[in-house]
């Protein structure tokens, strides 16, 4: 089919910057919480800095993987907005409700035996004090997440996008805030230094719930939900968004366990790398943030195209979406490039540092064009329901191709921190390359289908 981009891809691109956007700002919200945390204990000290890094990649990988549970209800209550059934979208958030309180339990309970095993990870002696104390603060806003995500996710569907932005730009507002205060000792406060960057950061995100849910009861627009939300919910419902959600989550998981067991091999090389490998993956996570927002936004048009069966602009949205965010990695790359120095600086005043993270970045730039592939390629198969096959697909990228490399280049070729970040571009990659084929295989057959 030969496709005018003029005319045929504009509306999507219309439609997917409109929805995208306010999520870039509400994503760019929740990186800049993460980017003032390392700024300012980059600042404040490189130990604390490389605490944070180890504690932080693994509740990262935590995030993506209860992030990756709640986008199951992304196709079913955009489904539901599609076909104007109000009363089964405001049912399935209380189900979504209860599996993400149900999910943050056990995940609490797992990282609190984490914790209490800190020693098996192996990390250097001296870093023990400082991961321990911050680890506590992170577990503690673990139920927190899962209520906001679920509340997050719903707004989404059904296209209010904005909503969540100003949310999340006031809890960017209340941490960075609390960071200053906490952590240097201002305000008459005393000085916490990473203690208080894990105190700030537990109040942000109780801020960020107490507002959402206000807001969500308060807001005319979501009456027309209650009478759902107010109805008995079923198991039926709860495991149709688990059977979604959790390979989701699991896919998400393995992704960020590339970047996250990357972390625990930056260890073993030193303290010094493990820093780095936090600055470089802080300024990955912001490029990944535009690509994601696109991503999203183009999960939500497809399973409104898709309550209609129709699969010709299923396909154009997800086109339209991957021309968006290739386009967005070149002008990424290009301003990253002229700044990358200054930038670096920004992070951390330590030489020694700041030229492990120069060894990472010509990985960095060949790994955004994957990224971008995979980011949405991985939504669109979301968008349609099509998510077992995707977390097969996600065991190969990453379990078989990206973490088995990183070790191979960084300990065995003797490329060290370099090495480790050149995995990437082979498993982003790989997985990107196998999530298209899929959907548009599905696609395509399901349009076959529809008109036989």
């Amino acid at each position: 089919m030969h496709y005018s981009i003029g005319k045929t891809f504009q509306p999507h691109f219309t439609s997917i910057a409109k929805l995208g956007f306010p999520i870039v700002i509400a994503q760019l919200g929740i990186i800049i919480q993460s980017i003032a945390d390392t700024i300012m204990i980059g600042q404040y000290g490189t130990l604390e800095l490389s605490a944070a890094a180890f504690t932080n990649n693994i509740f990262n990988l935590i995030f993506f993987f209860m992030l990756g549970y709640v986008y199951g209800t992304t196709p079913i209550i955009g489904f539901h907005y599609g076909k104007r059934d109000y009363f089964a979208a405001g049912k399935t958030i209380k189900e979504s409700l209860y599996g993400n309180i149900i999910l943050s339990l056990i995940i609490f309970t797992l990282l609190f035996l984490l914790y209490i095993n800190l020693n098996i990870l192996k990390q250097p002696e001296e870093l023990l004090p400082y991961i321990k104390s911050y680890y506590l603060l992170l577990l503690l806003s673990i139920p927190l997440i899962g209520i906001f995500n679920s509340l997050k996710q719903f707004c989404d569907a059904v296209g209010d996008t904005k909503t969540p932005m100003w949310v999340m730009v006031l809890g960017n507002i209340v941490n960075i805030g609390g960071n200053f205060i906490l952590i240097f000792g201002l305000c008459g406060f005393p000085e916490y230094g990473l203690v208080g960057a894990g105190i700030a950061t537990l109040f942000s995100r109780v801020v960020m719930c107490l507002v959402i849910i206000a807001v969500l009861f308060l807001k005319k627009a979501y009456r027309i939900y209650y009478p759902g939300f107010k109805s008995d919910s079923t198991w039926q419902g709860l495991w149709h968004i688990t059977k979604i959600g959790l390979p989701i989550g699991c896919q998400l998981s393995l992704e960020a366990a590339s970047f996250n067991v990357s972390a625990i091999f930056m260890g073993w090389l030193g303290v010094g790398e493990l820093a780095a490998h936090q600055i470089a993956c802080t300024i990955g996570t912001v490029c990944f943030t535009i690509y994601y927002a696109i991503g999203a936004a183009v999960a939500i048009r497809i399973s409104h195209f898709r309550a209609k069966s129709n699969w010709t602009e299923i396909r154009t949205t997800s086109i339209a979406g991957y021309i968006m965010t290739t386009g967005s990695a070149i002008i990424l790359s290009v301003i990253l490039l002229c700044s990358m120095q200054p930038l670096v600086h920004l992070f951390t005043p330590d030489n020694h540092v700041a030229g492990i993270v120069y060894t990472l970045m010509p990985a960095f730039f060949v790994y955004q064009f994957g990224d971008c592939l995979q980011t949405i390629y991985a939504n669109s198969l979301r968008a349609i329901e099509d998510v077992n096959k995707m977390l097969l697909y996600s065991i190969i990228a990453y379990g078989a191709v990206s973490i088995p490399l990183s070790y191979t280049f960084a300990f065995i070729l003797d490329l060290r921190a370099a090495g480790i970040w050149w995995a990437f571009p082979f498993g982003l990659t790989t997985a990107g390359l196998l999530f298209c084929r899929r959907f548009f295989r599905q696609t395509s057959a399901k349009q076959h289908h529809a008109t036989n």
